[in-house]
């Protein structure tokens, strides 16, 4: 049985060591994977379709939270039935209620049927209790989801209250290293990131204005400086 830890940061300013600790300090022979995305698709993660396709039935796979296996919570429930029904134990740290083990004693918890006209009525009760079961993980689900659209959400006021307040959203005329590429490239990014008002991750907007890496992240931070997002 091969065990893989998954750790995934969806911004350069998160910390991905935290959750590395956190999976080697409960099983420390973990295989660690990293992965630096930004987006809520499960779709687009390389380190992670690397993983999908290795696990085989008995391996498993730990997560330091919910959030980092999806935050799209339809596409997150679906994955979690397809890794379960293929024999894939899935941990999560902070949520150990909805752990693989735990959701097959739920399944497996039912009331024997008795032969009698009684059965009908166990048989409701056992299909409550699965249905149950799901709806605790499509839950969690749902939760990890809204924790994006509240951040994402605080992120707009915020860009709203520093217009307000006068504050100049992207670069001003007199600050240094100011041209018209990157004012242009930070108006770009306030439109189309998924940290501002937009859907795309960082690589599609790279993609988009053809600048370096190094400065797409320097124009974001500056951006966000700006607006006065943490």
């Amino acid at each position: 049985m091969a065990i893989y830890g998954y750790c995934r940061i969806s911004q350069k300013k998160q910390n991905i060591e935290r959750q590395v600790r956190n999976i080697l300090n409960v099983y420390p022979t973990a295989i660690i994977i990293r992965e630096a995305f930004t987006g809520r698709k499960i779709e687009g993660r390389k380190e992670w379709e690397k993983i999908y396709k290795t696990v085989r039935s008995g391996d498993m796979i730990v997560f330091d939270s919910v959030s980092r296996f999806s935050r799209n919570a339809e596409e997150g429930f679906e994955l979690y039935q397809d890794l379960y029904h293929k024999g894939i134990d899935i941990v999560f740290l902070k949520e150990p209620q909805i752990n693989t083990e735990t959701f097959k004693r739920a399944l497996t918890r039912t009331i024997p049927m008795t032969d009698t006209n009684v059965d009908y009525i166990l048989e409701g009760i056992n299909k409550f209790l699965l249905e149950l079961a799901k709806d605790q993980i499509r839950l969690a689900f749902e939760q990890a989801e809204k924790e994006v659209e509240d951040l994402r959400q605080r992120t707009r006021e915020g860009i709203e209250t520093a217009r307000l307040n006068g504050k100049q959203i992207g670069a001003s005329s007199g600050q240094k290293h100011v041209t018209k590429k990157s004012v242009k490239v930070k108006a770009l990014i306030e439109k189309h990131s998924s940290d501002f008002n937009g859907n795309l991750s960082d690589v599609e907007i790279m993609q988009m204005t053809g600048v370096a890496k190094n400065t797409y992240y320097r124009y974001k931070r500056e951006l966000k400086e700006q607006i006065g997002i943490e």
